[in-house]
């Protein structure tokens, strides 16, 4: 049976798409969540999102050798993400972690926690680690940057400049949004993510997404670290080259109706069925900017150029250098 969260029975409650399903999308009113959130308030159910911990002594070295991140030093309650690569630098999994000095927690994109325990479970050896699905037992719920409401005591919290995100009990969801409220739809969060040009696994990314491309290295690839899966293409690409690809924010024609989807064609405004040079990976309303979204184009598309989106003109931004 699929997911569904408690708080979708709440009113005005309409249920979001994929990848988001299970959680609701908005309460009613997108634009009034989205102010909510930007001035600090409200809280987000992420409670449809996977939850892996990992426990045991040698979690934090073991760690160190498998994803992008630097954390064989990770202090206790300090944030950080990572990716998982593939052989070829592809990737694969995003991990939102925070350690609370006995156990490494992290949150990871509806969908993907079986296969990423599995792969982390082939790579245990002779480590001193376990790994378990936290997911049954904790709901991750999200309180944007600014906001006054206290965690309860006890609850492990990943703290960045976006807001922070509680790893919860999920006996206490319901209360705790009751008494923290209002309850915000992943509409309005989808909505400053796409503002603050930060990618997300498997709407900004395909099978042959690099970091490089997304704007990933540094904030979730450390370049001064010991071997991981995928490092060659990373170091490759960032010592002697450039990526195929690059992540760029577009401003939308506001007349246009309908919001272009994922993966709708961008091309060169001007060319009727011209070459595709890439394609819309996330879009959303802005309660300030208007239609919005992000894109992954080829590299070599002039940063002035302009734009169309399926049928939509599209004015860009740059996010990743060309």
């Amino acid at each position: 049976m699929s997911y569904k969260s408690p708080l979708l029975s709440l009113p005005g409650a309409v249920p979001a798409e994929a990848p988001d399903e299970g959680v609701a999308a908005h309460y009613g009113d997108l634009f009034r969540e989205q102010r909510t959130l930007a001035d600090g308030g409200g809280l987000v159910d992420l409670s449809h999102r996977g939850v892996v911990t990992v426990t045991g002594e040698d979690r934090l070295s073991w760690l160190h050798l498998l994803i992008t991140q630097h954390v064989s030093e990770l202090e206790p309650g300090r944030a950080t993400e990572a990716l998982i690569l593939s052989a070829h630098g592809h990737i694969e999994h995003a991990l939102y972690l925070v350690d609370d000095g006995a156990t490494t927690w992290m949150h990871v994109e509806p969908g993907t926690r079986e296969a990423l325990i599995a792969y982390l479970e082939s790579m245990k050896f002779f480590y001193r680690v376990e790994v378990a699905d936290a997911t049954a037992e904790y709901a991750v719920v999200h309180l944007p940057a600014g906001s006054i409401a206290e965690a309860p005591e006890g609850t492990v919290v990943r703290e960045t400049p976006y807001g922070r995100d509680l790893f919860l009990p999920r006996a206490e969801l319901e209360s705790f949004a009751a008494s923290h409220g209002p309850v915000v739809g992943v509409l309005a969060l989808e909505a400053l993510r796409v503002e603050a040009h930060r990618p997300r696994v498997g709407l900004e990314t395909d099978h042959r997404t690099i970091p490089h491309e997304l704007g990933w290295i540094g904030t979730a690839v450390h370049l001064q670290k010991g071997c991981y899966r995928g490092q060659e293409t990373v170091a490759r690409v960032h010592n002697l080259g450039k990526p195929p690809r690059r992540l760029v924010f577009l401003h939308l024609d506001g007349s246009e109706v309908h919001l272009p989807g994922h993966g709708t064609p961008v091309r060169l405004a001007g060319e009727e069925e011209g070459r595709q040079l890439g394609f819309v990976t996330t879009s959303a309303r802005h309660h300030e900017l208007g239609p919005i979204a992000l894109a992954l184009v080829k590299r070599n598309v002039p940063v002035d150029a302009r734009l169309v989106a399926g049928d939509t003109a599209a004015a860009q931004e740059v996010v990743v250098e060309p």
